[in-house]
């Protein structure tokens, strides 16, 4: 099966830089209906994206500009968005402009048309992909996952540990792995806690006696809860002063695997929460059909099962 990339990844490789910077490759990618990238440069007033290709003008008409423009389920700013970023596209011919100029007429639509047909259509949920952050909401992530074919990632499917933001995980244009959680009339659902990591995995990388940072993510009345990595949390003893997201160093008193419960004691804190990491996943590809966090046996059982139909 074909492999195709979030929508930037092309652009600066060498085979596209072969096909793009010169006229007969780009008349061979014409004909082999090959998905290349380039920048777009403006979109004129009636939404059609211009190019250059090696000095050879280019325009993605509007009405090409992605699936579901021509048919009015999706927004004009799906097009206009994309002014200065990466687009992906398939030449469909090459004309000569009003002045005896070559012009490539090319489709982003039909590009991600052949994403469809050759790799997201054969999408199962469960199966890990590549994805690009491309928009951030207080409710979740969207993350283009090939060709520019967005799919939905809720903010609680991100983390075992809880977040008020997705920002507080990602940044617009990071590549990222996700799962497919689920797939309803075209639409396709994210997940992410899945590839962070096991209970176990994640507590392993930790001893007793240590002391290592956290980031604050609950405040309460009997402690607050203390973010060891995006999947494993510890309860700290109540500490004056802190407040949520506040990075922290923290002592490990005590883990307790069959509980999933790690004690902590703030040792201190600190205002700022520093930079965001890049994930750290224990899967990278594949498929999974189910993902079990707790421990063998506690009695407390948290797990995902992709076979099931949500």
């Amino acid at each position: 099966m074909p492999y195709f990339y979030p929508e930037g990844e092309l652009i600066n490789t060498e085979e596209n830089k072969q096909y793009i910077n010169n006229p007969e490759k780009l008349r061979e990618a014409m004909a082999k209906q090959k998905i290349l990238e380039a920048k777009a440069q403006l979109c004129d007033r009636e939404h059609n994206l211009r190019l250059n290709l090696g000095g050879m003008k280019a325009v993605i008409p509007r009405e090409e500009g992605a699936i579901g423009i021509r048919e009015g389920t999706v927004r004009d700013i799906a097009i206009i968005s994309r002014v200065n970023r990466p687009v992906c596209f398939v030449v469909s011919k090459i004309v000569t402009d009003e002045n005896g100029e070559p012009l490539a007429i090319l489709s982003r639509e039909k590009a991600q048309r052949i994403c469809c047909d050759n790799y997201i259509d054969t999408l199962i949920p469960g199966d890990v992909v590549d994805a690009k952050v491309s928009r951030l909401e207080n409710f979740g992530v969207f993350a283009d996952i090939g060709c520019g074919i967005v799919a939905l990632m809720p903010i609680d499917t991100i983390s075992i540990s809880r977040i008020e933001h997705p920002r507080e995980r990602f940044e617009c244009g990071m590549n990222i792995k996700a799962v497919i959680k689920s797939i309803e009339n075209g639409r396709i659902s994210l997940s992410h806690k899945e590839l962070l990591g096991t209970w176990q995995q994640n507590a392993a990388r930790f001893s007793q006696g240590e002391t290592v940072t956290g980031i604050v993510r609950s405040v309460e009345s009997y402690g607050a809860f203390v973010e060891l990595a995006p999947n494993l949390a510890g309860l700290a003893e109540t500490h004056p002063d802190i407040k949520e997201g506040m990075r922290v160093s923290v002592y490990i008193k005590s883990i307790i695997e069959r509980k999933m419960k790690i004690k902590l004691i703030i040792i201190d804190a600190f205002d700022s929460r520093g930079d965001i990491d890049k994930p750290d996943y224990f899967i990278r590809s594949g498929h999974i059909d189910k993902f079990v966090y707790s421990p063998k046996d506690c009695p407390r059982i948290i797990e995902t099962n992709f076979t099931e139909r949500i």
